[in-house]
């Protein structure tokens, strides 16, 4: 019996500790990156509009090359979705979709995650003119943890796991671009 409490005691430990973190843990987290692409900046923005073109770039949706693919709408259009299921946990399912458009200057993106865990991000890419053929492209994503599994983001460098993600679909981006 008093190994039975033992057990039962340093499992409620466990279970107070998570609380207390989870309760000074943040709940938000936003992380972005920016590049410059020797580009004007209309003909960057007409190529990121197309969700589809993040075949090209985006290290996320290049995850599983075999990921079954639905799109509802038109791409590159407000409302645009883009729903993906892989068999590979990194892919995991999900669904992205356009929710505005500033034409030339920013498309913001909704994506849900459904497995392996479920969750909702708010991202966008915006691209502003340095000189008439030189553009910044910003890549912002942001996004919540709920109670008591924010205490995750107290070990987990967000920043360095997205933002590293980012700094290589931007380079993608780059060398695309740059190319044409």
């Amino acid at each position: 019996m008093d190994t039975l409490t033992t057990i039962l005691g340093i499992i409620a430990g466990i279970v107070v500790v998570v609380l207390l973190l989870a309760l000074i843990a943040p709940k938000e987290y936003a992380v972005q990156r920016s590049i410059i692409i020797n580009k004007p900046r209309q003909q960057i923005f007409d190529y990121i509009k197309f969700l589809r073109n993040m075949d090209y770039y985006s290290k996320w949706v290049m995850t599983d090359p075999n990921k079954r693919m639905t799109y509802t709408g038109t791409d590159g259009t407000e409302g645009f979705a883009a729903a993906w299921d892989s068999d590979i946990k990194q892919a995991g399912k999900g669904e992205q979709t356009i929710e505005k458009i500033i034409d030339g200057e920013r498309i913001d993106i909704r994506v849900v995650f459904i497995k392996p865990f479920s969750g909702v991000a708010d991202t966008y890419i915006a691209t502003q003119s340095v000189t008439e053929n030189t553009t910044t492209v910003k890549w912002a994503f942001a996004s919540k943890m709920p109670f008591p599994m924010n205490a995750m983001l107290l070990f987990m460098n967000m920043e360095k796991m997205l933002g590293t993600d980012m700094e290589i679909s931007l380079n993608n981006l780059k060398q695309i671009l740059e190319k044409e």
